[in-house]
């Protein structure tokens, strides 16, 4: 017999680990069971999406071109994104952002059945996919601190980052790699469509949110006028926006498009041995989750958060120079397990310290400034590779990208939040009042 959600919510249930803790919530529970199952429908769709690309052209340039089809409408939207986020009932905005993704990649799924599928079908579909990201990620980011008081926001983000490797690296990946090998590409496309529709369900099933304190200016330009004045006012996050921006140009685009390549064509693997690569370094990244969840932030959050993300990215360089598959798996483990420790850290001082009527514009310029050169580098990658080859592409992107991340950590302001409260600006010091005040009361202990 199951114990009931009100055993585990009294002492020794959900409160024995610390780190699930936030699962007392039922909202919270239904919001991460949700993203689990579409995560591992977004690991299917990695590997499905890089199989079937590289099957109707091998060539890296296509897929860098369906990777800006999908990144620049997610660009193009989040701003509206997170105006909306703020503006309305964040968890409808994720209802509806769920539904045009499942009905973007049930259409690809339809058309690879029936034979049809090509590239420019590919594109423009994940295109519609692109736009529903634009909206869901500054959603999902802000609706967090709704559900749960700030002292469990750390364990929060660890159980994100604790299941998006789990379901988007290890066992999305290695479920996507079976499925193309059972039944195809069609096959794990239709079981990413569906994984849209079981979170879709999930957030249909959390009590609606008020809307009591949002900012409702008399337009979008206002509202985003408002969101851009408070990033500029605190160093912490522009200057976190701005570095990732620079580092995600060097490094990204070749991660995304020259990995894949890279165990297809020089270490000659399959899609079940790229899904290995990205399986280590989700269960990495697990692990490391595991770890920060059952303990305190560090102290000095911004220095721990740089000090991680530099060495992650540096760890790219290690694809370059991996000449066996077992060192492939070695360097994505480095990745995502320090990425993921930088992560936790960031998204934790978000939430406790910008308050939540704007954290969804203050989650929309992160998402659009940190990512908004991906398709630049989507789009440099193919003829930079092309020109010096796929390894000194990858080692020249972990090299630039780590002393970028690092260079940021001197940004004259940047580690304010580290200082004693009392010695904070005034308007640090409101920012984290806000913040703390602005939990509902229904999400108390």
């Amino acid at each position: 017999m199951l114990p009931s959600h009100e055993s585990l919510d009294r002492p020794g249930g959900f409160s024995r680990v610390r780190l699930l803790a936030p699962l007392r919530h039922r909202d919270f529970r239904l919001l991460w069971s949700g993203m689990c199952v579409s995560l591992i429908g977004d690991g299917v769709f990695l590997v499905a999406m890089a199989w079937q690309v590289y099957s109707l052209s091998n060539v890296p340039t296509a897929l860098s071109l369906v990777g800006i089809a999908m990144t620049v409408p997610t660009i193009a939207f989040l701003l509206l994104g997170g105006v909306v986020s703020d503006r309305f009932d964040r968890r409808r905005v994720i209802l509806a952002s769920d539904l045009v993704r499942a009905l973007a990649v049930g259409a690809i799924a339809v058309l690879a059945a029936t034979g049809a599928l090509e590239l420019w079908h590919i594109a423009v579909l994940a295109a519609v996919y692109g736009t529903g990201t634009g909206f869901f990620a500054p959603s999902f980011d802000a609706i967090v601190p709704e559900l749960l008081p700030p002292d469990e926001l750390g364990q929060a983000n660890s159980l994100d980052q604790f299941a998006r490797p789990l379901a988007l690296r290890l066992a999305g990946p290695a479920l996507g790699g079976f499925l193309i090998a059972a039944g195809g590409s069609a096959f794990a496309f239709g079981v990413d469509a569906a994984s849209f529709l079981a979170s879709g369900a999930a957030a249909f099933a959390m009590a609606p949110r008020p809307h009591v304190g949002r900012a409702h200016h008399a337009s979008i330009r206002a509202d985003l006028a408002d969101g851009m004045h408070y990033v500029r006012r605190h160093v912490w996050l522009w200057g976190t926006f701005a570095a990732a921006a620079i580092a995600y140009l060097a490094f990204m685009g070749p991660t995304e498009v020259l990995l894949p390549f890279l165990v297809k064509n020089e270490l000659h693997g399959s899609a079940f041995a790229f899904g290995l690569v990205l399986a280590a370094g989700g269960l990495a990244s697990v692990a490391c989750a595991v770890l920060m969840g059952q303990f305190e932030l560090p102290r000095k959050g911004i220095t721990f958060m740089y000090a991680t993300w530099t060495l992650a990215t540096f760890a790219v360089a290690g694809y370059g120079f991996a000449s066996a598959l077992w060192q492939v798996m070695l360097a994505s483990a480095a990745f995502n397990a320090l990425e993921t420790a930088g992560t936790i850290v960031w998204a934790t001082l978000k939430q406790r310290n910008v308050p939540t009527t704007l954290l969804g514009r203050v989650s929309s310029l992160d998402w659009l400034i940190s990512i908004g050169l991906l398709p630049l580098s989507l789009a440099l990658t193919g003829p930079i590779s092309a020109a010096v080859g796929v390894r000194a592409t990858l080692v020249g992107a972990g090299v630039i990208g780590g002393l970028v991340t690092l260079a940021a950590l001197y940004l004259p302001g940047m580690r304010d939040l580290e200082r004693p409260l009392e010695r904070l600006p005034e308007s640090a010091v409101f920012a984290r009042n806000s913040s703390s005040s602005s939990a509902p009361s229904s999400a108390q202990p």
